[in-house]
């Protein structure tokens, strides 16, 4: 096959995996917060949560109505073949997953408010670009719902605040969330650069695997005092009260200007989906999230 046919009918799959399946990381936190909750409620939510994704899993169907407007994360080898190719690979790979997964049609023309049917059109699916060393090319698919995409949040924050404002603006913006996003979430959490470079760093954050560490020290620190503030509000599963309102923050900065101090938030629901894949110069395929569908 093409480079074209090996990306396009791996994308397909990895849609599929990812709205039908959660990663591995994603299915041990729930567990694990199921049995840890010491809500009544909360842990009759989280039953809830995993009876649904067993029930996905078992019938190769999404876990959620609302399977998200598609995101592509590529890092493409500076040596492999048919760069040029990926773009249009993706567009028919979202194409063909919306009528055969079945993905609900989410693109919509926010002037004209007609919605393209096939969840392609400007920008969307919208692709992240990375050059990396090597001739392969890895794929991450990457849903992302509604729900929790609206209660998601930038501040330009005063530089003279610095970390407890930080701070402050997270516990703030979930507390506002309350139970809109799904929880118990995942939050991404960037600071610095600008408001678009805050807040694609904080998306890309969702992308890391829960239970994790950090590499950087002072944002270990930060990612689990953040934690144990959030889950410190009761907010808990679908808001109903409990332990757990997050799995898990995860945090990144770049540098920032003396006068501007951008922090965002980006809200994952606990349907956090995400499916990867390294496609090789030899058309061999390495599933990195999930086992290759049966």
């Amino acid at each position: 096959m093409t480079m074209l046919e090996d990306v396009e009918t791996t994308a397909v799959e990895l849609l599929r995996m990812a709205v039908t399946e959660l990663p591995r990381d994603v299915k041990k936190s729930l567990r694990d917060a199921y049995h840890r909750e010491e809500s009544k409620a909360g842990k009759t939510q989280l039953k809830a949560i995993l009876d649904n994704i067993a029930l996905a899993e078992k019938n190769c169907v999404p876990m959620c109505q609302d399977t998200g407007v598609i995101i592509f994360y590529v890092k493409a080898g500076a040596k492999a073949p048919g760069l040029g190719e990926i773009k249009e690979a993706l567009h028919n790979a979202t194409r063909k997953a919306t009528k055969e997964v079945p993905l609900r049609p989410n693109a919509v023309n926010p002037f004209t408010q007609k919605n393209t049917g096939d969840n392609t059109g400007r920008f969307i699916p919208f692709i992240h670009w990375e050059v990396v060393s090597g001739d392969s090319i890895e794929v991450t698919a990457f849903p992302k719902g509604g729900g929790c995409e609206n209660v998601s949040a930038l501040g330009m924050l005063r530089p003279g605040e610095g970390v407890k404002g930080l701070k402050e603006f997270v516990v703030e913006t979930v507390m506002n969330a309350g139970a809109k996003p799904c929880p118990p979430n995942i939050l991404g959490v960037a600071v610095g650069g600008g408001a678009d470079i805050a807040m694609k760093l904080a998306k890309t954050t969702l992308l890391r695997p829960l239970g994790k560490p950090n590499p950087v020290a002072e944002l270990e620190k930060l990612e689990n005092e953040l934690y144990e503030a959030v889950n410190s509000t009761g907010i808990g599963p679908m808001g109903l009260g409990g332990r757990f309102t997050v799995l898990g923050v995860h945090c990144e900065y770049a540098e920032r200007h003396p006068a501007s101090y951008p922090a965002a938030v980006a809200v994952q629901c606990w349907a956090a989906r995400r499916a990867s894949a390294r496609i090789y110069s030899d058309g061999t395929v390495e599933y990195l999230t999930h086992d290759p569908l049966r």
